[in-house]
């Protein structure tokens, strides 16, 4: 069944180079979505290009990147400024660890370094009591694996958010704002290919920062929990796209 509007990928980075032959973000997030390609629209906020009514769309979804929210770039507080419009319109909208940062940032949260340095890897996410009510996280268990590489955080969550995960690196792992924007900080994209991958990639810095690559390597595990958050998200949207209303039963994940 053809749907009348597409959803919308803010790119926002690129994977690292030796990452790249598998796709950029925005194919890894379609895919873990469960989208077609023509259920998608792809904007290179970092690129520039120019961004489009967020009405328009289902739901917007921001991705990773390198960048650094704090620097606050051009194009970042350009996306920044759009991203905060759209959420405040009520667009569904899921930023994932920059975008996640992006949307923090965009509606007066504050972000920065994380005091704890870099984390990477597979770990563990436990759920805070709001999650049980969330129309995303209510499907999750209390606690559940996702995968994670991040120098910055989320140090102040926007006023009125709602916490929804945490774990022992960084508390604010998950948050809603309003009715229909999430924000978190692991990436539910990201398979366990992709997780090592990212490791490989990052494994002299980590060694310089003390960490042993190969034994983080060695522990990532599959995050399926975490990984089925996108599809609950792209059916929460189409479900309010559609206008039948967002009841759990029609989001609620068929595995």
């Amino acid at each position: 069944m053809p749907h009348d509007r597409p959803f919308l990928i803010l790119q926002t980075g690129r994977p690292v180079p030796s990452m790249r032959r598998h796709g950029g973000f925005a194919h890894w997030i379609r895919v873990a979505a469960g989208l077609a390609n023509d259920e998608v629209a792809v904007v290179d906020a970092q690129a520039g290009e120019a961004l489009p009514a967020a009405r328009g769309f289902a739901g917007v979804l921001v991705t990773g990147s390198g960048a650094m929210v704090s620097d606050r770039e051009d194009w970042s507080e350009r996306a920044a400024g759009w991203l905060g419009e759209a959420a405040q319109r009520g667009v569904p909208v899921f930023g994932i660890c920059y975008g996640h940062q992006l949307l923090a940032h965009a509606l007066g949260g504050e972000v920065g370094d994380n005091p704890r340095g870099r984390r990477m890897g597979t770990v563990e996410v436990q759920a805070r009591d709001a999650a049980a009510a969330d129309p995303l996280f209510a499907g999750a268990p209390a606690r559940f694996a996702a995968q994670v590489t991040h120098l910055q955080t989320v140090r102040r969550a926007p006023a009125g958010a709602t916490l929804l995960a945490a774990s022992d690196h960084d508390g604010h792992h998950a948050f809603r704002w309003g009715a229909h924007a999430w924000g978190v900080q692991f990436h539910p994209e990201f398979s366990a290919g992709h997780m090592r991958g990212y490791i490989r990639a990052r494994a002299e810095a980590l060694r310089r920062e003390g960490a042993d690559p190969q034994a983080l390597a060695a522990q990532v595990r599959a995050a399926p929990q975490a990984r089925r958050l996108l599809r609950r998200f792209a059916r929460y949207a189409r479900t309010l796209s559609s206008g039948t209303g967002a009841g759990r039963e029609a989001i609620e994940e068929r595995v």
